[in-house]
């Protein structure tokens, strides 16, 4: 390890202290200011999720490494607007993660924000984050190779050191199955390996809220009820909506879900009775046969 590539930084708490090491599977950026060790793993989070709409224009935004909201659009500014109005209180000093080139008219939306991380800024950007004193990180890897960068999950217990491959699920169309009487429309579909995409980066257990590609509840890390704070978050938003988890549901989830109008839920899976009951209540069901877990 070349001294250069060792930094000592932040910890996430001020009497704790931290290293950062770069290794050959690194992505390559540049930043303007020194990152903590919460802003690393805030960041980490957001590209996780972004990287898997490299392609299109995306949007996350993130504080204390929990997934705020996540939003396409048309334009970068549109899929940020959606993003900051899903969830406008968390994005008050969150890390804005994008998918694209940010210029002058999308860097005067992310004036409340913290850090913004993208593959590119304009000059003027530059100079409106500079005036700003708003840290920007320039991520020089394209997004559609993010995914090789992947390493090996360890982590260190009293216990002993626990390794886990990267999640690189993906739904095929082996594993993605309608399983209710209700067929689900085109628009439908789009929308649920959407908020699939972002339920796989959240913390259990996971419940993410979505409709027209953008996000309206995301809930994660609750233990009970989950799936009714997601619901009540949603509010009137939730009609017609997807309902993605990582876990599969309760009777008791479907009805609530039911009673707040949700149009269809993706779920790794689903017993015939929660089938039996979502047709009943004439909910989509569909199921990935795929889990994912995040601690």
């Amino acid at each position: 390890m070349k001294l250069e590539d060792f930094e000592i930084i932040s910890g996430e708490n001020e009497h704790q202290s931290a290293s950062f090491e770069k290794t050959d599977k690194t992505i390559d950026y540049t930043t303007s200011k020194k990152l903590s060790f919460l802003d690393i793993l805030s960041i980490t989070q957001g590209l996780n999720i972004i990287s898997e709409f490299f392609d299109v224009n995306a949007a996350a935004t993130v504080s204390n490494t929990g997934v705020c909201a996540v939003a396409l659009g048309k334009s970068l500014q549109e899929a940020l607007i959606f993003a900051i109005d899903s969830n406008p209180i968390d994005y008050m000093n969150s890390k804005v993660i994008v998918s694209a080139e940010v210029d002058s008219d999308v860097a005067k939306l992310l004036k409340q924000a913290s850090i913004i991380v993208a593959p590119k800024f304009t000059k003027n950007a530059i100079e409106y984050f500079e005036a700003h004193d708003i840290c920007y990180v320039t991520i020089n890897t394209p997004l559609k190779d993010y995914k090789k960068h992947l390493v090996a999950e360890t982590i260190t217990t009293p216990m002993g050191t626990l390794i886990q491959s990267p999640n690189l699920g993906e739904l095929n169309k082996d594993n993605f199955k309608v399983v209710s009487k209700l067929k689900p429309t085109v628009e439908q579909i789009e929308d649920a390996v959407f908020a699939w995409k972002v339920a796989k980066h959240v913390k259990s257990q996971a419940i993410v809220i979505a409709k027209d590609l953008k996000t309206s509840s995301i809930a994660q890390g609750l233990q009970t009820s989950f799936v009714e704070h997601a619901l009540n978050y949603a509010c009137e938003k939730a009609k017609d909506a997807i309902l993605a988890s990582d876990m599969p549901l309760t009777i008791h989830d479907i009805n609530a879900a039911a009673q707040c109008r949700i149009g269809l839920i993706i779920v790794p899976s689903a017993s015939n009775e929660i089938v039996s009951t979502a047709d009943k209540l004439n909910i989509a069901v569909i199921t990935t046969g795929l889990t994912n877990i995040l601690t």
